[in-house]
């Protein structure tokens, strides 16, 4: 995934933790607009998201936000 998109993530993570507290969910769906504007990028996420990590259709923030950071660290 890019840099931008990981940063994205990371903040909409921030944002719901910091609202909604530590145990809001959420979907890949959340980094993007209620518009299919970028395909390729949804499918990207949704790959990362589904096949890669494996993970619910509802996940927590703070796990996602781990997920992402930890890639960053390691590239």
């Amino acid at each position: 995934m890019t840099a931008a998109i990981k940063n994205k993530i990371i903040a909409v993570c921030t944002d719901k933790i910091e609202k909604k507290g530590s145990n809001v969910g959420l979907s890949f769906y959340a980094f993007f607009a209620n518009k299919n504007d970028q395909p390729e990028l949804l499918l990207e996420v949704a790959k990362w998201w589904i096949m890669e990590h494996k993970l619910d259709h509802f996940e927590k923030a703070v796990k996602i936000k781990a997920l992402v950071e930890a890639k960053q660290t390691s590239n």
